[in-house]
Formats: C-alpha cells, structure tokens, sequence
C-alpha cells in the first residue's frame, strides 16, 4: 500500500490586527431632522458633495418565503416620503424573492464619512409609468442591455450574451428602444431607518428611527448601543 501524503493545514487569514479608529464625527440627537427621509437627504447630499464615489450604491438584501438570504450592491434611483427606488429585471433572483417575500433591507456605506444607513421596509413595484420614464432617460446600451440579459439565469457563454446584443442593435438601430416587460421599478416602504457614525473605540453613535404603530406619520428616535 502506498503512504498517503497529507497535506498540511492551511491557515486562516487573520485579519485582528487590522484596525481602524473612528474620529470623522459624532451624532446627538439635537443634530437629527425628525423625519429620517428629510434627514438621509442631508446625509446623502453631504456624502455627494464630499466626493464619495457613488453615493448611490447600496447593499440590497432580499430572501425566499424560506427565510433564505441574499444581498448584492444596486443603485439608488430616487427617494421621497414615499420610499426608496431601485430598478432591476422582475425575473433576476431579486424579483423572484420580492416576489415571495416583499421585504428588503438597503446599506448605504459612506466610507470618507464614516457613516452608515440602514433601512427596512416593505417592498412595491413602481407604476409602470414611472418605470417607462427611468428606462427611456438610460443610455441605449443599458436599455438593449435590459432586453438581451435574463438576469441570474445560467449562461452557457458570453458569445451567447454579445450574439444577442447584435440582434437587438440592428432590430433598434435609431434607439427607440421600449421598456421590457420584465424589468421596472421596485419602491422600499420604511419602518425602521437606522443612522451610523463611527466613532473611536468602536463605541459608535447610532439612532434608529421606527414609525409609531399608534399614530401615521410620527416616527419615535431612539439611540442605540453600538
């Protein structure tokens, strides 16, 4: 019987020295807007004007009717008292658990600042209106690209991708591209909005906004341990 060679053990990457310290800011409760959509707008602008790259982009967490999770980065399309707006194809694995379950978390992450949002909330499609004025302002490229992708399903290869893409551009050559009927808006409805700021020694300031049950339109702030 020949030995058998065992290969030794690799070790984990450790990653406990790797440290930072919070001391961007600090966040009181006399410095927040009593309307979290009022004040994400102030903190959005802030992250906007102090050249986060795409202060858009945030973390989209989704799960079956199982209770399953799973999260990818998106892009913000606009936001108002009505909720949080993002556009994706209604078929990708997204769509399908929104579908199921219409319940999502959203992460904003705004390193320079050391801050950080978190929403919670139900989920709706946008009207179709207002998913036909967001598809028509996108480029030509990402509208056929919207046609010629069926998002998170399995691609036998690329060739494949970029064959259907050649088709689309002779089928629209003056980009008159309508909407797919599989692709539109989906609008998160808040409950609970949380606000982040680092600070050092991890003890960071955070405050959550949750909507009272006894009464529309109030929100009750409360700070919670980092």
């Amino acid at each position: 019987m020949s030995d058998l060679r065992v290969e030794p053990a690799r070790s984990a990457v450790e990653l406990g020295a790797s440290r930072k310290d919070y001391d961007r800011g600090s966040l009181e409760v006399s410095d927040l807007d009593p309307d979290p959509i009022r004040q994400f707008a102030l903190w959005f602008e802030a992250a906007r004007s102090g050249g986060v790259p795409e202060p858009e982009a945030m973390t989209l967490a989704t799960a079956t009717s199982e209770g399953r999770p799973s999260a990818r980065m998106v892009l913000l399309r606009g936001f108002d008292q009505r909720g949080f707006v993002f556009f994706t194809n209604y078929e990708s694995r997204k769509g399908i658990e929104l579908n199921l379950n219409p319940y999502a978390a959203l992460v904003f992450y705004w390193h320079a600042l050391e801050r950080q949002v978190r929403i919670e909330g139900s989920v709706a499609r946008t009207s179709e209106a207002e998913s036909d004025a967001y598809f028509q302002s996108r480029p030509p490229g990402s509208r056929l690209g919207a046609w010629a992708s069926d998002q998170s399903r399995v691609l036998p290869d690329r060739s494949v991708l970029e064959e259907k893409m050649r088709r689309l551009e002779a089928q629209y050559p003056e980009g008159r591209i309508p909407r797919p009927p599989r692709w539109g808006g989906y609008r998160v409805w808040p409950d609970v909005i949380e606000f982040w700021q680092g600070r050092p020694s991890r003890l960071h300031d955070r405050f959550r906004y949750r909507r009272d049950p006894a009464q529309t339109g109030r929100w009750i702030i409360e700070r919670l341990s980092p």
